[in-house]
């Protein structure tokens, strides 16, 4: 693609972006929101491919869908109470309605079936600005709302967890498990929105550092299938070890970072008097861990069948810059110890 072209379409996926943070009407969020799924498209089908020309028009279908629900709430809630204000949604319909229309566009259960579709069409750079810089513009507006139905947050939130997990299971294409990955976490998200806002903060950042750890590892590997990640102990070993602590990470496990956001959550469920919720979601995240642990062994524990008893083969240096994969594994792996301060700068 032209540089030119990129550099505007990536423009636009910020500008859209900062109107929905910067904006408190409804019609410039809504702006915000179109500016941003219409900069992504061409991105997206930028190779040509018939796969990725589906994935695009999936992408495009379910975005604007979901745009015009959102639309649709917002003019009705200024025809039930002459308010325009993102944050003074004060009747349920409307509110309902946003919600749903929110959790359609970043793709929650039981609204989610677009996401492994879309991402497996995919390129994996494409793949992570779908599933990481996409997701801030809904969140943002999510965090604004407040929205105080708990019914339809809290079963959003498990139904996410437990697809997310339970998706993941039988497949065997990375984009997809990242996928069910990224609507895991969601869940998590979701779940604690309305009883500690900045948790939800601290999760959305956490997942975003280990989600684009693991893309990058991929992309690095040119993998997009559990089987080709047993070649990569012969293109970069050590990478290779420390791709698995990557994966462990994004499924909660100590003393890694992504245990922190888990740990916090369940800790403020327990709080506000919901210990069978906090134990059914740490029991989904098992799920999510046995398919993350199906890479670390494809990865580190299998060899490819390789007629080459010595050393490692020989290989060209690689082209892509490293040094910000090298910077968020240490952000995804280290940052545990940080938990104190974490907790004193999204306390609720």
């Amino acid at each position: 693609m032209n540089p030119y072209i990129m550099a505007l379409l990536l423009f636009g996926l910020g500008l859209g972006t900062t109107i929905t943070f910067a904006s408190s009407h409804w019609l410039l969020a809504w702006m915000g929101l179109e500016i941003n799924t219409l900069a992504i498209i061409p991105l997206m089908a930028q190779h040509h491919h018939p796969r990725a020309v589906e994935a695009t028009t999936k992408y495009f279908l379910t975005q604007a869908t979901a745009a015009a629900m959102l639309l649709f709430a917002s003019t009705t809630n200024a025809w039930l109470t002459g308010e325009w204000d993102i944050q003074q949604m004060s009747h349920p319909l409307p509110t309902t309605m946003i919600t749903l229309a929110l959790a359609l566009k970043i793709g929650l259960a039981p609204m989610h079936s677009w996401m492994p579709e879309v991402l497996q069409g995919l390129d994996l750079t494409t793949g992570l600005i779908l599933s990481t810089w996409q997701k801030l513009a809904p969140f943002a507006l999510f965090l604004q709302i407040h929205p105080n139905n708990s019914v339809i947050l809290i079963t959003l939130g498990l139904a996410s967890t437990l697809v997310g997990g339970w998706g993941g299971l039988n497949q065997t294409q990375l984009r997809k498990i990242l996928a069910y990955s990224s609507i895991a976490h969601l869940g998590w998200m979701t779940l604690v929105l309305q009883f500690a806002p900045s948790l939800t903060l601290l999760t959305l950042l956490t997942y975003f550092i280990m989600t684009f750890s693991a893309f990058l590892v991929f992309k690095l590997n040119k993998a997009t299938t559990v089987n080709s990640l047993a070649i990569s102990w012969a293109k970069a070993p050590i990478l290779t070890s420390l791709a698995p602590l990557i994966l462990l990470s994004l499924g909660g496990l100590p003393p890694l970072t992504g245990f922190l956001p888990k740990w916090l959550i369940l800790q403020e469920l327990t709080k506000q008097g919901l210990p069978l919720l906090a134990t059914f979601a740490a029991l989904t995240a098992l799920l999510s861990l046995y398919f993350y642990l199906r890479l670390s062994y494809a990865m580190t524990l299998t060899m490819f069948p390789n007629s080459l008893t010595g050393s490692a083969p020989w290989r060209f240096h690689t082209p892509q810059l490293t040094l910000p994969l090298a910077v968020s594994t240490a952000a995804a792996l280290l940052t545990l110890p940080l938990a104190p301060a974490a907790m004193a700068l999204f306390a609720p």
